[in-house]
């Protein structure tokens, strides 16, 4: 469907679809959600993981999840128990979320590129009592001796080859009954996820979050445009939030998921016209793709972009023929800000949008005042469905809320007529290929080497992943990069980091800049230098530059 044709089509005004989406009550809890759409399209097929060919009705779905939470209720898995699950794309990690919630147990999802370190600091923070992890995961948790906290072999669930006499995942399911009742009701505000994010305080915080909080961004996603998605497209990581509220999404309009492996630039227009995708996250590294003469053949009603360069919205829009609307959200909060599918002359404006519904949004100066349309202050947000916290981490929950709104950390400012634009990051964050990545968490992981004094990481503009790490290392008195060698930083890195935060660049320093109060001054480090890439060492070209 081309651009003008969607346009065409008439829908309620922006406040009144907001005044609906608000009004109509949610589904008491996620399990419902599924009940709901299994009883109105028990044939359509509600998932696809196409690489694989893994597929299920609405009505096989619901079976699927009823007999995994029997299981898993008669293994001793209850209301509120912690469940780490660390898998891959694959329809077991949706399935194993989706029985927790008929349990009222708590998802803890787990990145797969996770490092024994990074394993042992979510499952000792997140209290996890089970961990369901896919065969190719193992080696990490034999990294880890002894296991943290209260795991057990006889509570570490194996999808694929369950080495080592561990429990297999299918077994929760086999022979189970494809009805469920819950031994404890399961309300819109009792927990659903702790979700890790990248924060500033170095290590990854907990996000609290609710059933209402998932089905509020889900159903927030499905009807804000006043109209239908009937396929959508998955291509990231379901351990990131973006794939379990598409799912939700899909869900409320009884529609089907198509799920990627993983995300692939080159690949990605294919699977949106083989698949005939409706909605989708658009990453921008597919724009840069080479030209094809088939990119205007797509089905595509309206995609999401973040953080796109304003200048190339209009031209990314006439190379595909489709609605391209930017949108800002965060894990703690969900969706906060949108452009209405409508808004033909925001485009190339660089704004995220207005409130979402569920959303009052507002922008406070230093002193926490309200900001003047135009002023430049910090957004804060509020509305059901936020985050209840952090997990273990109160000084961190009261540090993220101001009289009930939310702090996001991020700069914006607001025209007169009520659009959102953001203007930077007050976090120490470095955010690569969409990836949130926590300036001090490299920086700690660097300080564990007994040579290094200091570090700074910071970002560098990039081209294909918007940033990359650079780290400025200082050693101890005496010690030259021949002692401490870039490959010993980086096989340091790579122990200890996830690949994507493994930093690109090296720079060694005989000291940092100091403030006043004798913090580093990462401002001074990289103020009126043209290329910081210079001077460094690049690991992905192995060559100083």
């Amino acid at each position: 469907m081309s651009r003008s044709e969607v346009l065409s089509i008439r829908v309620p005004p922006l406040e009144e679809r907001r005044r609906q989406i608000e009004a109509e009550p949610l589904p008491r809890n996620i399990g419902a959600l599924l009940d709901q759409a299994a009883a109105e399209a028990p044939g359509r097929l509600a998932w696809n993981f196409f690489e694989s060919g893994e597929t299920a009705t609405y009505a096989a779905l619901r079976d699927r999840v009823n007999a995994l939470a029997n299981g898993m209720a008669a293994a001793g898995i209850g209301k509120g128990a912690h469940v780490g699950v660390m898998l891959p794309n694959i329809a077991a990690l949706p399935t194993t979320w989706l029985a927790l919630a008929r349990l009222g147990a708590v998802m803890i999802p787990m990145n797969i590129a996770y490092t024994p370190r990074e394993m042992a600091y979510v499952i000792e923070n997140g209290d996890v009592e089970w961990l369901v992890i896919h065969e190719d995961c193992l080696e990490s948790l034999a990294g880890l001796s002894p296991w943290p906290g209260r795991l057990t072999e006889s509570r570490v669930v194996v999808v694929g080859d369950a080495a080592r006499g561990l429990r297999p995942w299918s077994a929760f399911a086999d022979g189970q009954r494809g009805d469920f009742t819950a031994a404890a009701a399961v309300a819109l505000d009792d927990r659903m996820n702790i979700q890790y994010t990248s924060g500033t305080t170095g290590f990854p915080k907990g996000c609290i979050l609710t059933h209402r909080y998932w089905l509020t961004i889900g159903k927030v996603a499905a009807w804000r445009d006043g109209r239908a998605f009937k396929r959508v497209l998955a291509a990231t990581p379901f351990f990131y939030m973006d794939p379990q509220w598409l799912l939700l999404m899909t869900l409320f309009h009884r529609g089907t998921l198509f799920v990627a492996k993983r995300q692939s630039s080159s690949r990605f227009m294919g699977w949106v016209r083989d698949h005939r995708i409706e909605f989708c996250l658009f990453p921008e590294m597919v724009f840069k793709q080479p030209p094809d003469p088939r990119d205007r053949e797509n089905e595509i009603i309206r995609v999401n972009v973040y953080g796109l360069h304003k200048e190339v919205q209009a031209a990314l829009e006439d190379r595909f023929d489709f609605i391209a609307r930017e949108a800002f959200g965060m894990t703690e909060a969900g969706s906060c800000l949108f452009m209405p599918i409508e808004a033909t002359d925001m485009v190339g404006s660089g704004s995220c949008g207005m409130p979402s519904p569920f959303r009052e949004a507002r922008i406070v100066d230093a002193n926490g005042m309200p900001a003047s349309p135009g002023d430049v202050g910090e957004l804060e947000v509020r509305g059901p469905g936020i985050l209840l916290g952090y997990y273990k981490n109160p000084e961190a929950t009261e540090a993220a809320f101001d009289d009930g709104w939310f702090r996001t950390g991020d700069l914006f400012r607001r025209d007169e007529r009520g659009y959102f634009y953001i203007v930077g990051r007050i976090k120490d964050m470095i955010r690569r290929s969409g990836e949130n990545i926590a300036a001090r968490e490299v920086e700690a992981v660097l300080r564990g080497l007994p040579q290094v004094v200091e570090v700074a990481a910071v970002p560098v503009p990039d081209p294909k992943r918007g940033e990359e790490v650079k780290i400025y290392v200082v050693l101890q008195p005496g010690l030259t990069h021949d002692d401490v060698s870039t490959d010993r930083i980086i096989a340091h890195c790579e122990a200890n980091l996830a690949r994507f935060k493994v930093p690109r660049y090296i720079a060694y320093r005989d000291d940092l800049p100091k403030t006043p109060s004798g913090k580093i001054a990462k401002k001074i480090l990289t103020q009126g230098v043209a290329d910081l890439r210079q001077g460094s060492y690049d690991r992905q070209e192995a060559r100083w530059r």
